[in-house]
């Protein structure tokens, strides 16, 4: 089974989000686990970080894929690093350059900007969405 941290700045605080960001954990846990670390500020963001070796930075510059290109990308990251994966997302400074030169790879999920909210919500469904393309599945048309 997958295991994906999501390192994030900030909390999930409406209700309705919170409750999509369940419907894609419970499509997924078949195949995969997710653990949310909630980090209250840049600092304790970088404290949580410290006992990670490998993270994947999600940033405006960073690699931007189709979604077919992602699948292949996060299928690849999972079996290289032995079926676990860091995903970090920044508050509202973004990420900083330390972490960002730390990490494994830096991708974006858009040129455009979300709140870390919205970027927890698109990246979940961009991982399922990833994982049914591997499976074949109709769910990406």
């Amino acid at each position: 089974m997958y295991k994906i941290k999501v390192f994030s700045v900030g909390k999930t605080k409406e209700d309705w989000l919170q409750d999509a960001l369940e419907e894609y954990e419970r499509r997924l846990k078949s195949s995969l686990s997710f653990e949310w670390i909630l980090a209250k500020n840049d600092e304790q963001l970088k404290q949580f970080l410290e006992k990670e070796a490998h993270f994947i930075c999600l940033d405006p510059r960073g690699k931007q894929f189709t979604s077919e290109e992602f699948s292949c990308f996060l299928v690849k990251s999972l079996q290289e690093m032995h079926s676990r994966l860091a995903f970090v997302i920044g508050g509202s400074e973004g990420i900083p350059e330390h972490l960002k030169a730390r990490a494994r790879s830096l991708i974006s999920l858009s040129r455009m900007t979300f709140t870390h909210q919205i970027t927890r919500l698109i990246l979940v469904e961009q991982i399922y969405r990833a994982l049914e393309i591997e499976k074949g599945t109709a769910y990406h048309k």
